[in-house]
């Protein structure tokens, strides 16, 4: 059996090729897209709380209600795209993107504010569905985690050019400028689509939209054990991410006493950890093969969660209990992500779309929930982000040890390629 290797171009549907370094830009650019919804307007979300008048609960619903747009969405785009392919989709999906980032950066109430939001969330639903896909349509399991995992470093580098970036328009300006800037983002990823990107969909199902068609596709991914054990690591992994996001700005700002500008730099030096562990990814997928992989980003994660739930039982709490063991769990995060989402939808060359969008409505949904959780718990301390987060990486370890090993069977082998001894 063979295993996959790098190729210096992907063949679009069309039959002409796409260079690699284009898919890995354009990548980023989709998958980018959620750091620079969120990230961006994390440090002026206490401001903008203040401002409109909004209470704990209604802030953290302008994530969480993101969140589950978001995830609904996919459910919708996965398919269409599997049905007209990915570009119109792409392109129709990040229009209306940069048009409700206008809408949210002009809203004169938190009703209002909520209601854009959901409306980016939905659209950002092709953006990131649709890249999933993309990555199954061209590649091979192995080929297509390291692939990911590049895109997903070109996320980090959004990520961490994002809290910086909003910590200092806000600072400077108000927390309506993030939110403008983030429509620019909107324009200019529909331009670079509708200028440079090339269909990637060969198998075009014109009956994906039957609901009969619909049903027996969605079972087939529904019964898929590999679908299923690679999922629980993303749902667990993004939970776990989610959990930080969504209560990092009120523990850094609120709690711990940084300023915008501080609060925006410990983001960047978080993104940074999570580059790392996005490039520390491609290398063990070669050398180790994706269950190995795996196994060892477990270890990172559980140990530096274990660390960061002790500490406040001990009354030690500060800054860089909280920094330092986020640097390890965006390591592993950086090598959990890449291959689950790769190994969820690698099953399915003929509707990665749907799998895809299965897959991310499922961490949306659980993304959802610990909004929710964190809402109602949040107590002016940093007890429940530190303790949700401990919860997760548990998860995280169990299934990275025992699930994946058992239930990830992908098409192709995982393991690394066999040595040739030179003649």
């Amino acid at each position: 059996m063979t295993t996959p290797t790098s190729h210096p171009s992907a063949t679009a549907a069309s039959g002409t090729p796409m260079s690699a370094n284009l898919v890995v830009f354009l990548l980023a650019l989709l998958l980018g897209i959620q750091p620079v919804t969120t990230d961006l307007y994390l440090p002026a979300l206490p401001a903008l709380t203040q401002n409109l008048s909004a209470s704990m609960s209604q802030a953290q619903l302008t994530l969480t209600a993101l969140s589950l747009s978001f995830g609904v969405s996919q459910l919708v785009w996965g398919p269409l795209s599997d049905r007209f392919g990915r570009r119109p989709i792409l392109i129709w999906g990040m229009a209306f993107y940069a048009v409700a980032s206008f809408g949210a950066a002009l809203a004169s109430t938190i009703d209002l504010f909520i209601i854009w939001r959901m409306a980016q969330g939905a659209a950002m639903g092709a953006a990131v569905s649709s890249a999933r896909a993309i990555v199954r349509d061209l590649y091979a399991p192995i080929e297509g985690a390291r692939m990911m995992s590049k895109g997903l470093t070109g996320l980090g580098v959004l990520a961490c050019c994002s809290a910086p970036t909003g910590a200092l328009l806000g600072h400077f300006f108000g927390w309506r400028a993030t939110l403008f800037s983030v429509a620019v983002y909107g324009v200019f990823i529909t331009y670079v689509l509708a200028t440079r990107f090339l269909e990637t969909n060969p198998h075009k199902n014109p009956r994906a939209l039957r609901p009969t068609v619909l049903a027996s596709n969605w079972w087939h991914i529904a019964k898929t054990r590999a679908f299923w054990a690679f999922t629980a690591l993303a749902i667990a992994s993004y939970a776990c991410l989610f959990t930080f996001l969504a209560a990092s700005s009120f523990v850094f700002i609120d709690v711990l006493g940084l300023n915008k500008l501080e609060f925006g730099a410990a983001m960047f030096s978080i993104s940074l950890s999570y580059i790392g562990g996005t490039l520390l990814c491609r290398r063990l997928i070669v050398a180790w093969g994706i269950r190995r992989a795996l196994r060892l980003a477990g270890f990172i994660t559980l140990g530096s969660g274990t660390v960061m739930g002790i500490l406040p039982f001990f009354g030690i709490v500060g800054i860089w209990t909280i920094l330092v063991p986020i640097y390890g769990l965006l390591i592993g995060h950086g090598i959990h992500q890449p291959c689950s989402q790769s190994g969820a939808v690698s099953p399915f060359p003929k509707m990665a779309g749907a799998a895809s969008a299965l897959n991310g409505f499922l961490m949306m949904v659980a993304a959802f929930f610990v909004g929710t959780w964190l809402g109602d718990h949040m107590d002016g301390t940093v007890q429940p982000l530190t303790s949700g987060i401990w919860f997760w990486t548990v998860m995280i370890a169990i299934t990275a040890w025992f699930v994946v090993p058992r239930w990830g069977d992908l098409p192709q082998e995982d393991a690394p390629p066999k040595r040739v001894p030179a003649k």
